[in-house]
């Protein structure tokens, strides 16, 4: 089954849909058999994992699209990908659905930001007019090959704005066919609930530790009416600091034999990371 299919199935099976975030393939694969149905592929953590920077709009769309093929490569859930802005106006946006389909990726998420883009929870963000982003969208949505692939799209426009413009380019975003809305960044549960009572298509739920939106349950958000939920930020915070700790220990104490009990062993990241089934195809093509 294709990848787009598995998410729209997903989609119309009960229950909210968890998608940690990756910043990486590896972390797709640990997403993947801790047994999450989907993930989502982070831009903050592209920005981050690949060119030690913040997520201002560095990446360009080749290297995003390189990114989200290595996820898609590495696991066999539906990736979700963040792809910006789309990295241009209405023309650059078709072009870049169709790479984002030909990766493999099941759905593409697109924002309504002003080039150079900020991560969601950060200030200083800028808007596009709604119409130019209604048109990015239909060109989006005309730009599919696929049927089964979905079209996320996204609005910053709560912090700059308010929330009734936020929930104005929601439904304008939907009529334009978008199959989800991702109002970004609400500051209350009350807002929350109303960007369900606003939107009848499926809604996302940002979870950013230590951002703009509060930090509920999954089954919290599930009643207030979330069909997604994504938490793009904790696998890279919680890389960093371990990697810190590492660091810094290793530093001080000149050996790691101190830490061992700290990571997974030498046999269990190998079985991780597939490397039982590199065993046995040498073995089916003699190459041992």
């Amino acid at each position: 089954m294709k990848r787009s299919t598995q998410l729209r199935k997903l989609f119309e099976s009960d229950g909210i849909i968890v998608a940690p975030g990756a910043h990486d393939a590896l972390t797709a694969k640990i997403i993947e058999k801790t047994g999450f149905p989907a993930v989502y592929m982070t831009g903050y953590g592209q920005a981050a994992s690949h060119l030690a920077r913040p997520d201002v709009g560095l990446l360009t769309m080749s290297e995003m699209v390189a990114r989200a093929a290595a996820i898609v490569e590495a696991v066999e859930i539906p990736v979700i990908a963040d792809a910006d802005t789309g990295f241009g106006n209405a023309i650059n946006v078709m072009r870049t659905v169709r790479e984002y389909e030909k990766a493999g990726v099941a759905c593409i998420q697109l924002e309504d930001q002003l080039m150079p883009k900020k991560c969601g929870h950060m200030l200083g963000r800028q808007v596009v007019s709604k119409e130019e982003m209604v048109g990015k969208i239909k060109a989006a949505v005309d730009a599919r090959r696929d049927q089964d692939f979905m079209i996320m799209a996204r609005t910053d426009a709560r912090t700059v704005l308010g929330i009734e413009e936020a929930l104005e380019r929601g439904l304008a975003y939907q009529e334009a066919g978008a199959d989800i809305i991702f109002i970004e960044s609400p500051e209350s549960e009350e807002e929350m609930k109303m960007i369900n009572e606003t939107i009848s298509v499926y809604t996302l739920a940002n979870m950013v530790e230590g951002g703009r939106t509060p930090l509920l349950l999954n089954e919290q958000l599930e009643k207030l009416g979330f069909n997604l939920v994504i938490y793009p930020t904790a696998s890279t915070y919680v890389t960093t600091k371990a990697m810190m700790v590492l660091m810094e220990r290793l530093a001080e104490e000149g050996t790691t034999a101190n830490m061992i009990s700290d990571m997974v062993s030498f046999s269990e990241f190998n079985d991780l990371i597939g490397l039982t089934k590199v065993r046995e195809l040498e073995a089916k093509y003699g190459n041992e």
